[in-house]
């Protein structure tokens, strides 16, 4: 998933279609010169609807596709014939896809499985036809009902990935490099910070044909809650991870106080987060010998903690049984 065409915000224009008019026709053959009415209702319009496609992990299509029209129903016909519905337009979209009112930011719906869908507009329902207003002391009505106008709108469509374990660190922590040594996932990788631009995805294969979904969230800032460094737009994906992993190089000058400060932006941005399984993983620790790992043990904070580094590819086999462990338990 390269940097240009990973999207994840899109804002677009949609209108459903206006139902169709009931007709008010009379019945006339040449059998009847003067029948009753026979006007029949007019179709619906299109919807415009989100569907989920697992096969999609980005919301490039829509970035040129900005305006998503609905097809308008058909009239009402003689007979009683009912017109036709307009089509809906489908907009397909990645798993943890939010849509939501661009002008009032609220959250209208959430796409999390495989063809789910969820209508976005709702279309204009057919008018009557004259058929539906006769009565004993009117018998033949020479009118009916006009369609519904469909609706339109501004929407702002927002992922948030899908992913079974989130990689939570500061810049330069070495989640790339973890992501890369434990999947099949390239991302670009340099020896300087906000290498990461976007979130990149990798699978990481397990025993026995089993499997879990990792994904490398671009390095937090101090201040990322408040919209600081690319803010809103990574702590999002971090929503959607079963469990996190904390990831603090083993060269940082204070273990603690930096795990401390990743756990603060989280909790301003969501306190929900903290919910999550947690994992501290110090990387980079080939430098270190057993001496120096029992030095800094007693200086970590209270939470589950492993040694690694994704280079020398060490304790990356005891890393997959935790994760694993922790996210069945």
């Amino acid at each position: 998933m390269s940097n240009v065409n990973f999207v994840d915000y899109v804002k677009i224009f949609c209108r459903s279609g206006k139902g169709g008019s009931g007709s008010a026709h009379l019945l006339r053959d040449k059998n009847t010169r003067k029948g009753g009415p026979d006007g029949g209702d007019g179709g619906r319009g299109g919807h415009v609807i989100l569907k989920g496609n697992d096969q999609l992990w980005t919301l490039l299509h829509l970035k040129y596709q900005r305006h998503v029209f609905a097809s308008n129903g058909d009239n009402g016909g003689s007979s009683l014939k009912t017109g036709a519905s307009g089509e809906d337009s489908y907009i397909e979209v990645p798993l943890g896809t939010v849509a939501r009112d661009a002008e009032t930011k609220e959250i209208l719906f959430e796409i999390t499985a495989h063809d789910e869908e969820k209508i976005l507009i709702t279309a204009g329902r057919g008018g009557l036809g004259n058929d539906h207003f006769k009565s004993s002391t009117n018998q033949t009505p020479r009118y009916a009902q006009p369609g519904e106008p469909g609706q339109e709108g501004w929407y702002v469509l927002e992922l948030k990935l899908l992913a079974d374990v989130g990689l939570v660190g500061f810049p330069n922590a070495g989640k790339s490099t973890l992501l890369s040594a434990m999947s099949a996932a390239k991302p670009k990788i340099a020896d300087y910070p906000f290498t990461t631009l976007v979130p990149n995805l990798g699978i990481v294969k397990y025993r026995d044909d089993r499997s879990f979904v990792m994904a490398d969230i671009p390095g937090i800032i101090e201040g990322a809650s408040e919209g600081k460094g690319l803010g809103h737009r990574f702590l999002r994906h971090i929503e959607r991870n079963s469990m996190l992993i904390f990831m603090v190089p083993a060269d940082s000058n204070d273990i603690k106080d930096e795990y401390q400060i990743l756990l603060k932006e989280l909790e301003k941005y969501n306190p929900e987060l903290l919910d999550k399984r947690r994992l501290l993983v110090i990387s980079k620790s080939d430098m270190l010998d057993e001496e120096l790992k029992k030095e800094i043990i007693p200086e970590l904070p209270d939470i589950q903690h492993h040694f690694i580094s994704s280079i020398a590819n060490q304790g990356l086999v005891r890393l997959n049984d935790i994760i694993w462990t922790m996210l069945n338990s």
